[in-house]
């Protein structure tokens, strides 16, 4: 089984919020998972904080990525905000 890290699009229509989970390959994009590693809320979280708000656990984030999940591009681009791709980098470098 193939797992990737990637969205899952939540929220109300024109306000999208989305969990970034760890998924079959095969599911669709709102279908199954196996685990929700953060959420994503890339208009704020309200009109008081209209700045995108990146919230990942990055412990569950590299768990997943050393065991092989594949991020999808945006979702790589938000691991490394996050800063889950350097603790998996200086991990790797640890062993």
């Amino acid at each position: 089984m193939a797992v990737k890290l990637r969205l899952v699009r939540i929220g109300k229509k024109k306000q999208p919020t989305y969990r970034l989970v760890a998924a079959d390959s095969r599911s669709p994009r709102n279908g199954r998972f196996i685990e929700v590693v953060g959420t994503y809320a890339p208009r704020g979280r309200s009109l008081a904080e209209p700045d995108a708000v990146v919230e990942i656990d990055n412990a569950k984030a590299v768990k997943w990525l050393a065991q092989g999940a594949q991020p999808t591009e945006r979702v790589e681009k938000l691991l490394e905000q996050s800063g889950a791709l350097d603790e998996l980098a200086g991990a790797k470098a640890a062993e």
